[in-house]
């Protein structure tokens, strides 16, 4: 109250937030809100604090509070992402109250953001992972700390170091149970490096993409090699590496200005301004292999075998390996199978491994 009070008798142009309109005129103050057709005017401070306080216009106050004095407007990607968390562009402060009441969720890569509303009319969040949203906060282990999210994002769920942050590999059962706004996109931001400025420049139609072949031209030293990929295998590796089930970034990257790639650049809710660094890695492994001239080999195969070989590159470039059981010999992907076949159809004595 004490900071609608002060904002008003500044002398600044009358608060006009989210439905909420206050100030003051010759004959005292005004208050008016979108669920009374007449607005008070002419009032004293006593009076004005006492309709502030009242339980129709108390939702609008602390929401004016929140958002112009606890959030501010320095920060606006932060403040961006929590305005659009809990819908506050669609929906009247009095239908978002009720749902923060009982929480509202949004899904941000694999991290579940639960808005809910604190003490005064500030806001709190919840973040886990997607896979626990349904289960038991004792069964999760907590974190207070945004930077405890390194922690967690550094390996999968087989201990293996993740060099890519936005790949969907992230582990479950953690949580983070209550921080405020600033934590909460802190946090997201150790998840998903940059997720946040990039999704809300885009949506503010600022978003700088880099294409392919300028990312190829400022490379240097031992990635100089990049920028002779042909432009076909560009479209193999955006296939290979910019989809949904290998990374949770939408591409927004084409080959040039001038020339978009065939495939599809995924579904993802947070954009891809330029090829990262994975890509580039890969890409100088590409760049040496497609210079190699081609050549005829010759296989003894039987059907079978063929339809087999095929199944096995499909199951590594899809990431089953570990689901084929061992008795799963119907696969042509199976262990068992494939030592068969290396042992019938690949020269050298393999015995022993």
């Amino acid at each position: 109250m004490e900071a609608l009070l002060d904002r008003i008798e500044s002398g600044a142009d009358p608060v006009d937030f989210d439905g909420l309109r206050a100030g003051t005129d010759d004959a005292g103050y005004a208050l008016e809100i979108p669920e009374r057709d007449v607005g008070h005017r002419g009032l004293d401070e006593s009076a004005f604090r006492e309709i502030a306080r009242g339980d129709e216009a108390a939702p609008y106050v602390t929401n004016w509070h929140y958002w112009e004095v606890a959030v501010g407007r320095r920060g606006r990607h932060r403040r961006a992402f929590l305005r659009h968390a809990e819908a506050a562009d669609e929906r009247s402060v009095p239908r978002r109250y009720a749902e923060l009441r009982s929480g509202v969720r949004t899904e941000w890569g694999q991290v579940v953001v639960t808005a809910t509303l604190g003490e005064h009319g500030a806001r709190r969040y919840e973040l886990r992972h997607v896979d626990d949203v349904g289960a038991d906060p004792d069964d999760l282990d907590d974190y207070e700390d945004p930077l405890d999210a390194r922690e967690i994002a550094t390996e999968d769920d087989r201990g293996r170091y993740r060099p890519l942050k936005t790949a969907p590999t992230l582990v479950p059962g953690w949580r983070f149970p209550d921080l405020d706004g600033r934590d909460a996109v802190g946090a997201l931001d150790v998840f998903y490096p940059a997720s946040v400025a990039n999704w809300n420049l885009e949506r503010e139609g600022e978003l700088d993409v880099t294409h392919w072949r300028e990312t190829a031209e400022r490379q240097t030293g031992i990635y100089d090699v990049v920028e002779d990929l042909p432009p076909e295998a560009v479209e193999w590796m955006a296939e290979a590496c910019c989809v949904d089930s290998q990374c949770l970034k939408r591409r927004e990257w084409e080959y040039d200005e001038s020339r978009e790639l065939g495939v599809d650049g995924g579904a993802g809710p947070f954009p891809c301004r330029e090829p990262c660094s994975l890509v580039v890695a890969a890409a100088r492994k590409w760049t040496r292999l497609e210079a190699e001239e081609t050549r005829t080999y010759e296989f003894d195969l039987t059907p079978s075998e063929r339809e087999q070989i095929e199944e096995i590159v499909d199951a590594v470039a899809d990431g089953r390996v570990d689901e084929i059981r061992e008795a799963d010999v119907g696969e042509g992907a199976n262990r068992y199978r494939a030592r068969y076949l290396r042992a019938k159809r690949f020269d050298g004595d393999r015995s022993g491994d």
